[in-house]
C-alpha cells in the first residue's frame, strides 16, 4: 500500500513535469539563470576527462529520478550490458531507506548518485529549514551507503528559486534539469517512451526518465540502441560537464 500511494503521489505531481522545465516562473521564481553543459565545459581549463571529450564527442546524459525502486535491478542489468553511465537522482522515503543494496550497487557500477529529495517535496512551497531537511536526510542517507556525498541535486518537478539555490550552495549541491522527457509518470507504452526521448535528443541533453513506471525500464534497450546508432556517446552528468565541474547553487540546464 505504501508503494502504490508513493507512486500515485508521483504520477499526480508528474503531470506538471514538463510544464516546470519549459517555465519555471510559474513556481514564482524570477527568471531562471542556468548554464549550459557547452558553457560549463568552455570556462574549464584545457584537459581532457577519463575516455571522454564531450567537446569533440556526440554526448548525452542518461538521468532517472525517484529510485531506487523495485524495477532498479532489472535496468542495471540493462546498463551493465549495454556499458552505458546514468545518473541516478535518487528519492530517500521508501526508496534509498528500502533498496540501500541498489545503491550501493550503482555507485559500485560507475553511475553517478544523486539526490531527488528526501519525501518529493516542492521545494519551493516549504520552509527553508524543510528545504535543508529535504536535502540533507537525502545527502546523509546516500554518504553513508556510498561513502561519498551527493554533489548533484535535482528538485521535484524541476522547481527552484533564489531560496533553494542559496542552500544548495551551502550544502556543495548543483541543481541538474533536463532537457529531454517522454512523460513516462504518464504512460506504459514503452514504444510511446521511445518515440518521445528520441524525438528530442540533441547533443548534450539531458533526458529524464522514471524507473519505478511500469513502461519505463522495457524502453530503455531500445532508446540506448538507437541512440548510439546516431552517433551519440553516453555519459553520466558529470562527465558531460567536464573538464568543467558542477558549481554549488548554480542550475544546469542544456
Amino acid at each position: 500500500m505504501k508503494r502504490e500511494r508513493t507512486r500515485a503521489g508521483l504520477r499526480a505531481v508528474g503531470m506538471f513535469v514538463a510544464v516546470a522545465a519549459l517555465g519555471l516562473a510559474s513556481s514564482g521564481c524570477t527568471k531562471l539563470d542556468t548554464t549550459s553543459p557547452a558553457a560549463a565545459r568552455t570556462h574549464a581549463v584545457s584537459a581532457r576527462f577519463g575516455t571522454v571529450d564531450c567537446r569533440e564527442a556526440k554526448c548525452i546524459a542518461l538521468t532517472f529520478d525517484a529510485g531506487p525502486s523495485e524495477n532498479s535491478a532489472r535496468l542495471l542489468d540493462i546498463l551493465k550490458e549495454k556499458r552505458v553511465p546514468a545518473t541516478f537522482f535518487l528519492l530517500g522515503k521508501r526508496h534509498i531507506e528500502k533498496y540501500p543494496e541498489l545503491v550501493t550497487r550503482m555507485a559500485a557500477e560507475g553511475h553517478e548518485v544523486a539526490s531527488h529529495t528526501w519525501d518529493h517535496k516542492i521545494l519551493t512551497r516549504i520552509t527553508p529549514a524543510q528545504i535543508r531537511g529535504e536535502l540533507e536526510r537525502t545527502d546523509d542517507a546516500i554518504e553513508r551507503i556510498t561513502g561519498k556525498k551527493p554533489t548533484l541535486m535535482r528538485p521535484p518537478q524541476g522547481r527552484t528559486d533564489d531560496t533553494v539555490h542559496k542552500i544548495c550552495r551551502e550544502l556543495g549541491l548543483a541543481e541538474v534539469l533536463w532537457s529531454v522527457t517522454a512523460k513516462d509518470y504518464a504512460t506504459t507504452d514503452s514504444a510511446l517512451i521511445t518515440k518521445r526521448v528520441l524525438a528530442q535528443a540533441t547533443r548534450d541533453g539531458i533526458i529524464l526518465l522514471h524507473d519505478l513506471y511500469k513502461g519505463t525500464v522495457p524502453a530503455v534497450p531500445g532508446i540506448i540502441d538507437a541512440l548510439k546508432a546516431r552517433g551519440y556517446v553516453f555519459v553520466t552528468v558529470p562527465q558531460l560537464l567536464a573538464p568543467g565541474k558542477a558549481e554549488p547553487g548554480k542550475v544546469y540546464r542544456p
